[in-house]
């Protein structure tokens, strides 16, 4: 069989990502990636053998994707609080533009930790950071309270990711349009960098 060119194995590895992010693991069929590609499944098969080599792989470039941005934050040479309030507006950026992300990767490592988190290495990139040191500092000179990475991340994230995926919840409640989603969604964004700051730095 002719070997396909580069730009058709990216057609394909982007179309299967679509897919897996809006159906997960179990609710895709390579037929359904295939189509999604506007490519023969025969194909399409060629390329990844199986569709358990490309979930993976798959899985693998949108968790990095998922921490990566985060550490390169954590990294920055700014404040604390500068440093909090670019992580939720980059959060919320990323919820916004892709919601289907966060549901994808917590939906498949709850059914299969052992399967797609065998490994620490994104939490020990996260605790090297320099956003690590900051806080030890502070909470050794009292003006941070003592409060830990595995603690902050959660909060902020907790916090940001709930906004959108509980979207259709939030509309139906209160009665919102989408216009209005967003502007509440803003208004959010702004207490949460409040409430944390202001918890989080003393004085």
């Amino acid at each position: 069989m002719k070997c396909i060119t580069e730009k058709s194995e990216d057609k394909i590895k982007e179309a299967a990502r679509r897919v897996f992010l809006k159906k997960g693991f179990d609710g895709t069929t390579s037929r359904d990636i295939a189509r999604e590609a506007d490519m023969n499944i025969a194909l399409t098969n060629y390329y990844f053998r199986s569709k358990e080599k490309l979930f993976l792989e798959i899985f693998s470039e949108v968790l990095a994707m998922y921490f990566n941005n985060t550490i390169e934050i954590l990294n920055k040479r700014i404040s604390i609080k500068e440093k909090i309030s670019e992580m939720i507006e980059h959060d919320f950026a990323m919820m916004k533009n892709e919601p289907d992300m966060v549901i994808f990767i917590m939906n498949e490592i709850h059914k299969e930790p052992d399967r797609l988190f065998t490994s620490m290495f994104h939490f020990k990139r996260l605790q090297e950071t320099y956003f690590t040191q900051q806080l030890e500092e502070g909470i050794a000179n009292g003006t941070i309270r003592d409060m830990r990475l595995e603690n902050l991340l959660p909060l902020i994230k907790c916090s940001v990711e709930f906004i959108y995926l509980a979207k259709p919840i939030h509309k139906k409640l209160y009665n919102m349009t989408d216009e209005g989603f967003e502007t509440f969604a803003e208004t959010q964004k702004e207490h949460i960098k409040e409430m944390i700051c202001s918890y989080l730095v003393i004085g």
